[in-house]
């Protein structure tokens, strides 16, 4: 019989997971699946938890919350040898790597997803001993993710991100940074950088819009020094995917990328504070299988093998 690890977050998404706990076990044991929880208490948990179950040779692991969740889950399978299958229900605000892989906002069907048993590997980012899924960026506008209080996330969703970032357009300040990929070099006075290994970040669906996520790069994105007026020409711009060619945004596409700054930067994680920089960032490719929506119905960005299932 297969067995299944569920690592909750109690509190996430008003605690919605909760409520429907005792259907979802239910739906887990008749497909088969030998099933216990782990409901998280306290910042890193989540991955502890994680570890535990790699130890205990569960064959699958589910994180239920938000992007912190699942990033704290996927740390704790990331450094195993033998990697159990990832399944994801979106439980918090934002859920951007939910989104990036077309899972569905309702708990049930993202269940099915899981049942379903159809998996992909996928990317996984590294950063100075951190993993990523979704992003990694520094620079003030990337920590509106967690200035922005979490009532106003929770009451607000993604727009809670607009109305902290606008929030933030007076307090900007560049900073000059060397970016090294791939053997090239970026240098320039910078506002924010990010490092995306999907297409869905802070809420926003095209803000890497060709964004690939088993292809083993990253796309890397600066907004250069800019004034206000042409800060909210790129940022209305990305909110329709159409920031790429502007002369404030540099862009490229690499696997392995290391960011040094004049002055003290904080980096993101997945949307929560991951130290400072400098950083070196590594894409691992393929690295961890996730279970995601049949082909045929999901917005999966994946490479053009994507028709072939992986093999049990």
């Amino acid at each position: 019989m297969k067995r299944a690890r569920i690592i909750y977050n109690p509190t996430s998404g008003r605690e919605a997971f909760k409520a429907k706990l005792p259907d979802v076990l239910l739906k887990f044991e008749q497909a088969g699946y030998e099933t216990s929880t782990h409901a998280t208490t306290a910042a890193g948990d989540a991955t502890r938890a994680a570890k535990v179950a790699i130890a205990r040779g569960y064959d699958v692991v589910v994180a239920v919350g938000g992007d912190g969740t699942i990033n704290e889950v996927v740390s704790g399978v990331a450094e195993a040898d033998k990697r159990p299958k990832l399944g994801i229900i979106p439980a918090g605000t934002t859920n951007d790597f939910a989104r990036a892989l077309g899972l569905p906002k309702q708990i049930d069907k993202a269940v099915d997803v899981i049942l379903a048993d159809h998996s992909h590997k996928l990317d996984v980012g590294r950063v100075n001993e951190k993993y990523f899924v979704n992003i990694a960026g520094g620079g003030k506008l990337t920590e509106v993710s967690y200035e922005a209080p979490s009532k106003l996330k929770t009451v607000l969703g993604q727009l809670a991100y607009f109305v902290k970032g606008i929030e933030l357009v007076p307090q900007l300040r560049p900073i000059h940074t060397r970016i090294e990929y791939d053997g090239e070099v970026f240098e320039d006075e910078i506002l924010l950088f990010l490092i995306t290994n999907t297409n869905s970040v802070g809420g926003f669906e095209k803000l890497a819009p060709d964004a690939t996520m088993d292809d083993g790069y990253f796309d890397l994105l600066a907004l250069k020094k800019s004034n206000v007026a042409e800060l909210v020409r790129v940022l209305t711009a990305a909110t329709r995917g159409n920031h790429i060619d502007d002369p404030n945004v540099f862009h490229a596409k690499a696997k392995h990328i290391k960011v040094h700054t004049d002055e003290k930067m904080q980096l993101n994680v997945d949307g929560e504070f991951g130290g400072m920089l400098p950083g070196e960032f590594s894409n691992l490719k393929q690295h961890i299988e996730f279970f995601v929506p049949s082909l045929e119905k999901n917005q999966l960005q994946i490479e053009s093998s994507e028709a072939e299932e992986t093999p049990e």
